[in-house]
């Protein structure tokens, strides 16, 4: 936690508690911040559904449950900056006034959760957990590496004790989720950057990018590379340029 704070880790907390909800929403859609999970909707438009919703509780859900085959995106960032992470859930509670945060994380992962559950441990101690005036009750669910558990409403299923079944939508987990109640779910690298756009400015984020797709992605490359490992790289990149140019695969 203190080598977090030092690098800056919970300014951007303190900067959201200091504005409306609302205002965190709109930060969130001005920067053009998409989901990192694959569906790429907006995270923004997502915080607003859920920021609308009146409800005794209302839950937020990191999806870690990453099942791609040579992905290690989400596991290295959970395993060394497990606070970015949830400095991110926080910051998404205040703004949408969720009254509980689900992480829910593949038990392959023990690394990533032993870290996670230090940090939550420190957050607590902190009073971090408190939003305003709302303390936050903060709980790792371990999945057991169903692939099909990766799809939100299995991932819900699932969470609740039952089969990890995708189920038709609607409703979508923003109006029925967790228990039926109104649910949010963002994936690790999501959250992740959320800080940095509380912190620099929607604007200083939206920079980076295309038109449509804002901010910078993380890959996994794994194979036949002569650098293998994490790559971070503006959206709109090519394939090419990430496998040949960084990755530095043969061409033939």
């Amino acid at each position: 936690l203190e080598d977090y704070r030092a690098a800056g880790g919970y300014q951007a907390l303190a900067k959201a508690l200091a504005m409306a909800p609302e205002a965190i929403v709109n930060e969130i859609k001005a920067s053009g911040l998409r989901g990192r999970g694959g569906g790429g909707f907006s995270a923004g438009m997502k915080w607003g559904f859920l920021a609308a919703k009146t409800a005794p509780e209302k839950i937020v859900i990191c999806n870690a449950d990453e099942g791609d085959p040579g992905a290690f995106m989400d596991r290295s960032l959970m395993e060394s900056a497990p606070h970015q992470v949830l400095e991110g859930m926080l910051i998404a509670a205040a703004a949408t006034g969720a009254t509980k945060l689900f992480i829910y994380c593949r038990a392959e992962y023990p690394l990533a959760i032993k870290h996670l559950k230090i940090a939550i441990e420190q957050i607590v101690a902190s009073g971090l957990n408190v939003v305003y005036g709302r303390t936050l009750d903060i709980i790792i669910k371990e999945g057991a590496g169903a692939f099909v558990c990766g799809e939100e409403t299995a991932l819900i299923a699932s969470l609740e004790g039952r089969r990890g079944t995708p189920r038709f939508r609607p409703p979508f987990p923003t109006d029925s989720g967790y228990h039926n109640l109104p649910t949010m779910i963002n994936n690790v690298e999501t959250f992740g950057n959320v800080p940095g756009i509380i912190a620099d400015g929607a604007a200083a984020y939206a920079a980076v990018g295309t038109a449509t797709s804002k901010g910078t992605k993380i890959f996994a490359l794994a194979g036949d590379l002569k650098y293998p490992g994490l790559v971070e790289v503006p959206m709109g990149i090519t394939l090419a340029e990430i496998v040949f140019d960084i990755g530095g695969a043969e061409r033939d």
